[in-house]
């Protein structure tokens, strides 16, 4: 297949129903292909409740006598998705596994080989996969059928055999990271693609987090299921926190310059005052330039309503100041400044350990404080209660809990009134992919112990019982 025969593409990804916020991976990506490769490019938000077949149906009423060029994204490890992918293929269409983890999750988990209860990875399911900036599937779209794909940064395929070939991927390049086509995301109705409108956007600052920028040897404890049996820890090099498996994705690329961050929010739609609609500004650590950046807004005449921050506790503390400043600005101009999410994650510093979250309890409920002391001073201005739209990271149960953490954390949530304004009406089990951190502590747990966890597509079923290796 030539260039000039790929005239649509759509990029298929899990999305939750009934809700209006973009993607911004998937639809920055189709932006990319659709100005560089004189290629129609959408996005197809999947809930969990659109049924394959009728996803088919509607990409089969989209593509028409085009050979169907589906790219996946964000799958959240759903076997209905990967088997459509699968069928999609074996009846001609050409599919492409990108996003997070999509070469962890092309290859397979690590050990595969010797340990055959071990995630073998969904190659099976693609034409091929592609790692790293989406501007690598332009050249890719040039060279569908495999004439050329040796000279392609990033790619992922099956070789002679079963080995499985990999590209190193390129640099993030800034100049691809600027604009945004909001208008590309479409969901699945009446067994088509519909437009889909969208209420809050998504502007990115910073690539992966400062916290994996660097490595560091930590002990992990093993499971409370095995420490009557082997009370060692498990020691292991890691980057950011233990069950991040961005962290393992990016590590930490930087900053994208303020021009850039600027170029991103003048492509954000505009609610009916003329004021762009609410964002979240992904970047771990944006008080330090948050002020800066309401500044050159304002100077440029973009008119800002909401921005939505994700921050971890200890930067936040640590950033005070700026915060204040902000505040004070988005006072003078008129808008309003929501503390999303700060990934508390527990509240008993042995469960933060092995986590490696890199802080403890004593700090989170420092960050509390400051959140309910800037209320009272910033009430119109500062949001950060989950009545406000927050959701904060709490992450229960773990394999490490004991009668004493689970008490310990209880006579926090309680001593501080927590569950009045902080934590989520339901807690997160811990996920552990198998790419993660913890995915290499599960792998020394079995290889010590002689035990195997089940492994549930992509992730690993360690609150199961294990079985004898």
């Amino acid at each position: 297949m030539t260039f000039s025969n790929v005239k649509k593409m759509v990029i298929v990804a899990g999305y939750f129903k009934g809700e209006t916020y973009g993607l911004l991976g998937p639809q920055m990506a189709a932006t990319i292909i659709q100005e560089n490769a004189s290629c129609e490019c959408i996005v197809a938000g999947v809930a969990r409740e659109d049924k394959p077949e009728v996803l088919k149906e509607a990409l089969a009423g989209y593509f028409g006598a085009e050979r169907p060029v589906v790219g996946f994204s964000t799958l959240g490890g759903r076997p209905d998705l990967l088997g459509l992918a699968r069928e999609l293929r074996d009846t001609g269409a050409f599919t492409l596994l990108a996003g997070p983890q999509a070469d962890v999750d092309y290859g397979g988990e690590t050990g595969q080989d010797a340990w055959t209860h071990r995630f073998k990875g969904v190659s099976d399911c693609f034409s091929l996969a592609v790692h790293g900036p989406a501007e690598q599937a332009v050249d890719l779209l040039k060279d569908l059928e495999g004439g050329r794909q040796g000279g392609i940064a990033g790619l992922l395929f099956k070789g002679e055999g079963s080995d499985v070939i990999r590209h190193p991927r390129k640099a993030w390049d800034e100049r691809f990271l600027n604009r945004i086509d909001w208008a590309n995301i479409y969901r699945v109705e009446g067994g088509a693609l519909v437009p889909h409108r969208i209420h809050t956007g998504q502007v990115l600052q910073q690539i992966g987090c400062p916290h994996a920028a660097g490595e560091k040897w930590v002990e992990i404890d093993c499971p409370q299921t095995l420490a009557r049996r082997n009370g060692r820890p498990v020691r292991m090099p890691l980057k950011g926190c233990s069950f991040c498996d961005v962290a393992v994705d990016k590590g930490f690329y930087g900053t994208l310059g303020m021009d850039t961050v600027l170029h991103q929010i003048r492509c954000l739609p505009e609610g009916a005052d003329g004021r762009k609609i609410p964002f979240e500004l992904i970047n771990e650590n944006a008080l330090a330039s948050l002020p800066r950046l309401l500044k050159d807004a304002r100077a440029a005449g973009i008119g800002l309503s909401q921005i939505n921050l994700t921050l971890r506790a200890d930067w936040f503390l640590k950033e005070k100041g700026r915060l204040r400043e902000a505040l004070g600005l988005a006072r003078a101009m008129g808008m309003r400044i929501l503390l999303a999410s700060v990934g508390f994650e527990s509240f008993d510093d042995a469960i933060l350990r092995n986590l490696n979250k890199g802080l403890r309890a004593e700090t989170n409920l420092h960050a509390i404080g400051l959140m309910r002391r800037l209320k009272a001073e910033f009430p119109d201005e500062w949001g950060y209660a989950r009545w406000e739209g927050a959701n904060h990271g709490f992450i229960h149960p773990t394999p490490w809990d004991t009668d004493e953490t689970w008490a310990n954390i209880q006579t926090v949530i309680e001593r501080h009134g927590l569950a009045a304004d902080i934590l989520p009406d339901h807690s997160i089990p811990l996920i552990i992919h198998h790419a993660s951190g913890l995915g290499g502590w599960i792998r020394e747990i079995e290889m010590r112990e002689g035990i195997q966890y089940g492994r549930l597509g992509s992730i690993i079923e360690w609150w199961g019982e294990p079985e004898q290796g």
